[in-house]
């Protein structure tokens, strides 16, 4: 009693403090779709959500309401003419719009209005967002290419000319793309975005961007220069994957409105047409997957400005639409996120120079050179360095079946003009690398040659942090989010240089660790759309997606397309939003079904097993058929959710039987171990939930016993890796896994960082001969487990979306302290603790709008579960 008392007195004391630094209850970060102000909204029920910023003890939202019109200030006055919610006397922050029908191509303006936990109203500003074209026949413009088939290798430029003669108001433009484009206005580039539009199965379903050019029209002459790239619409270069026999492949082409409003009150649309012009340009080639090639002799200056000479360029060709299906890109971009200069760089010759970046990374290489005309540079891009000191690329380019010497993989081939200091920076590529390896065909001086590296990715906002008293944590914390920055392209790729993939066990796999650390929501929304394209008829997904076509064969299965279950469902566990559980829900019901008439005892062999183990391999029929539990889990978990109640009872029986039949077959009672008994073995059944309760301590004391003997080391592939430390921590063995997660020789995690690793790697062995890519994200389990360990920052399935809140830190006794955050949609949660001997000082902020529930370790005395409101909160906790 006195130790909880010290708690409550604690936790108040804190609380009246920071209650008297803030006494309003104010609504903030106000979002539509999950996108800040976002253009292109093409659903009638778009999600508009907020969190609250209110520091005070029990912080919360007793009721909102939700004005939305076209009018912002009627919406000011709260007054919301196209949909006014009235007061709704609950705490939710998340709400699907159901106003009065949205119009395509309008601005919408809306606000919130809460009451506070004292009952008090506070209204927020005033946001906005923008519906898109809202179907295909909404567009004005039509299709067009140039005259060129696949097999062309110029890039093609397009330009129009064309007279402002009122006063703007606002202008977007709005350029559906089968292929990449980069869009300009009067000589200058539209927007920070690269790549787009995001790759999707293109027959199916193409993306169109919205971009606000208010600022770029002028009174007077204005020109549009469009440049389009080939992108995985049409791959010229030949790799095992197929994607040059893509069903959609063609030559890229692209649709675009440039809608302006005056200030009068009248409108007018430049549209893509027969009468815009095209030529070639310096862009020689260009491919997504090997680089590109740039002749600054071929530069036209001024291409895209009003008074530019297009007397020589060509007209145009009509096209047919890619897809039936064009819809708003509502994602987050692809940019150039961080620079990186030279770490070293190391002369080979007068004609030769290596720069180490010191940081594998994805992106693209700025150059900018001095030479006389002709001076032809290639710039490779690799992860290492033969003895030599020039790149290796004998990891990376395995699968690369095209013209090495013509079409070099991960090189730009870049051509000066001799008239000025030229510069390139490839539009239409990316690679995977940390070494860039120039090499001029004629000598050139290191003054005369100056280059910029740019990490890019879909730019997502950071929202975990892990900052710890061991270097090695992290380090490996910052290792695998650089890992999976660079994996992250519109879609979760495996590595940015061998294959830039997205494979599916890779994307499930490390799903936990991106929630923890990024908002990535409509990365994942965008990208298990393309699951939905790409599913057959009978349920069976393919191992990549998208795919030209490879990936559905025997090999793939349960263990990598269970993304189709797992990740909605972490959304809905992350974000407290069941959309994408809700639009994925008939495919998740069509994969289970698939599984269920091709296994009908329960068992199933479909599957590609636990990739890339240590030494020990595990049984494919038992790590598939827990994936097949897993699924009919989420499925009749889902089904519960939404009020299917015979598919409830469907599934809930399912996964019953499934789980019978795994333990009728693997799981020997007598000696606790399933099937030969390997870590993966193990501890994929407990993580899982396959274990029966009266078996549990058995197969957890077993499991840990198998640790042991390897002292302390990994003995795992993939599946084991997700699973291996959550299941001893999750059943009193967590300084096991502490200690397993930062091991530091071989084979752990902590291994290749102590080698000098800046991002996960594919195998853990550093000497292996095949799967050896240096920049990985299938082991990624890691990065998201502190934040479930040491952190100990749970979201609760009944409360999803970090509602409530369950706290399950541990305390390894070779960490001194740890501080570890996550902003969930309420707000941010950290859970910091700091050891004085026996004493744990542990510190604790709940958001507004939120609860949680404090359930100490087995090596603390006090084993009394605690409820936190929201707010800060100290607890004093003893070390047994």
């Amino acid at each position: 009693m006195k130790r909880t008392l010290l708690i409550v007195a604690l936790t108040v004391g804190y609380n009246l403090y920071a209650q008297q630094k803030l006494t309003v209850c104010e609504p903030i970060k106000l979002k539509c779709e999950h996108l800040s102000n976002p253009l292109g909204i093409d659903i009638q029920n778009p999600r508009l959500t907020w969190m609250l910023k209110d520091d005070r003890q029990g912080a919360m939202q007793t009721a909102y309401q939700l004005f939305v019109g076209t009018d912002s200030i009627a919406v000011d006055n709260n007054k919301g003419e196209v949909w006014d919610t009235g007061k709704q006397s609950n705490g939710d922050i998340i709400v699907s719009y159901s106003g009065k029908e949205l119009n395509p191509l309008t601005k919408y303006f809306w606000k919130v209005k809460i009451w506070d936990k004292d009952g008090k109203p506070t209204t927020s500003k005033i946001v906005a967002f923008e519906t898109g074209m809202m179907g295909r026949y909404n567009w004005k413009g039509t299709w067009i290419s140039d005259h060129h088939d696949i097999h062309h290798k110029e890039a093609p430029y397009f330009r129009k000319a064309f007279e402002v003669k009122k006063t703007i108001k606002s202008a977007r433009a709005y350029i559906a793309a089968a292929g990449l484009y980069e869009l300009s206005l009067n000589g200058r580039k539209v927007g920070e975005n690269w790549l787009d539009p995001m790759y999707t199965r293109f027959d199916k379903r193409t993306l169109y961007v919205v971009h606000d050019v208010t600022q770029q029209l002028q009174s007077g002459e204005n020109a549009i220069g469009v440049i389009l790239g080939n992108g995985w619409y049409n791959h010229q270069s030949l790799a095992v994957w197929d994607f040059h026999n893509a069903p959609w492949r063609n030559r890229p082409a692209f649709c675009m409105d440039l809608r302006i409003v005056y200030t009068d009150g009248t409108e007018e649309t430049i549209v893509s047409e027969q009468d815009w012009k095209t030529s070639s340009g310096p862009i020689t080639y260009n491919s997504i997957y090997t680089g590109e090639h740039y002749d600054a002799r071929l530069e036209q200056e001024g291409w895209n400005t009003a008074n530019f000479d297009d007397s020589k360029w060509q007209g145009v060709k009509y096209r047919s639409a890619p897809a039936d299906l064009i819809i708003s890109q509502q994602t987050v971009p692809i940019r150039l996120i961080t620079p990186f200069t030279p770490k070293s760089t190391q002369k080979i010759d007068d004609k030769t120079y290596v720069f180490d970046m010191g940081q594998n990374m994805a992106g693209v290489t700025h150059v900018k050179a001095k030479g006389a005309a002709g001076t032809v540079l290639k710039i490779k891009h690799g992860e290492r360095l033969h003895t030599d000191g020039r790149i290796d690329m004998a990891n990376i380019d395995v699968y690369y079946r095209g013209d090495k010497e013509n079409d070099p993989f991960q090189t730009d081939i870049f051509t000066l003009s001799g008239k000025k200091e030229d510069e390139f920076i490839p539009k239409f590529n990316y690679k995977g690398f940390r070494y860039v390896e120039v090499t001029s065909s004629q000598p050139i001086s290191l003054q005369d040659l100056k280059i910029t590296s740019y990490f890019m990715h879909s730019d997502v906002e950071s929202v975990g942090e892990v900052k710890t008293s061991s270097k090695l944590v992290n380090d490996l914390w910052k290792v695998t989010n650089n890992a999976y920055l660079s994996n992250l392209m519109g879609y979760p790729t495996d590595c940015p240089q061998r294959e830039k993939n997205g494979w599916t066990g890779d994307g499930h796999l490390a799903i936990e660790t991106a929630l923890y650390n990024f908002d990535a929501i409509t990365v994942y929304e965008k990208w298990l759309a393309d699951h939905r394209d790409e599913q057959q008829p009978n349920g069976v997904l393919p191992d990549i997606i998208p795919t030209g076509g490879w990936g559905y064969g025997t090999a793939n299965g349960l263990d990598w397309t269970s993304t189709i279950a797992i990740i909605p469902w972490q959304i809905y566990m992350f974000y407290g939003d069941s959309r994408l559980l809700k639009d994925c829900y008939e495919n998740i019901k069509r994969y289970v079904n698939y599984v269920d008439r091709t296994s009908p005892s329960g068992l199933t062999s479909f599957g590609r097993g636990d990739w890339v183990p240590v030494k020990s391999t595990s049984n494919l029929e038992l790590t598939s058929s827990i994936y097949f539990y897993v699924d009919a889990t989420i499925l009749a978990s889902a089904a519960k959710l939404f009020g299917q109640q015979e598919d409830y009872a469907k599934y809930d029986a399912l996964s019953k039987k499934i789980k019978k039949a795994i333990n009728d077959k693997f799981l020997n009672r007598s000696t606790g171990i399933y099937a030969s008994g390997t870590q993966t073995e193990l501890s994929m059944t407990l993580h899982w939930d396959l274990v029966p309760e009266d078996m549990k301590d058995k197969v957890a004391a077993n499991l840990n016993k198998k640790v042991i003997e390897t002292n302390f080391h990994l003995d795992v592939g993939v599946l084991g890796a997700k699973a291996l430390l959550n299941a001893l921590n999750n059943n009193g063995y967590g300084e096991t896994a502490y200690q397993v997660a930062v091991q530091d020789s071989y084979p752990s995690w902590g291994w290749w960082v102590v080698n000098g690793a800046t991002t996960l790697l594919e195998n853990w062995d550093l000497k292996a001969e095949r799967d050896i890519s240096d920049n990985h994200m299938m082991f990624g389990e890691i990065g998201g487990w502190f934040f479930k360990s040491i952190g100990g920052i749970l979201p609760d399935a009944d409360q999803p979306g970090f509602k409530h809140i369950l706290l399950k830190p541990s305390f390894p006794s070779t960490l001194d302290q740890s501080e570890v955050t996550h902003k969930s949609p309420y707000g941010s949660i950290t859970s910091k603790w700091t050891k004085n001997k026996r004493t744990i000082n542990y510190e604790v902020a709940v958001p507004p709008n939120s609860t949680a529930t404090f359930y100490p370790p087995a090596n603390i005395k006090e084993q009394t579960n605690i409820q936190l409101s929201a707010g800060k909160h100290k607890l004093v906790l003893t070390l047994l």
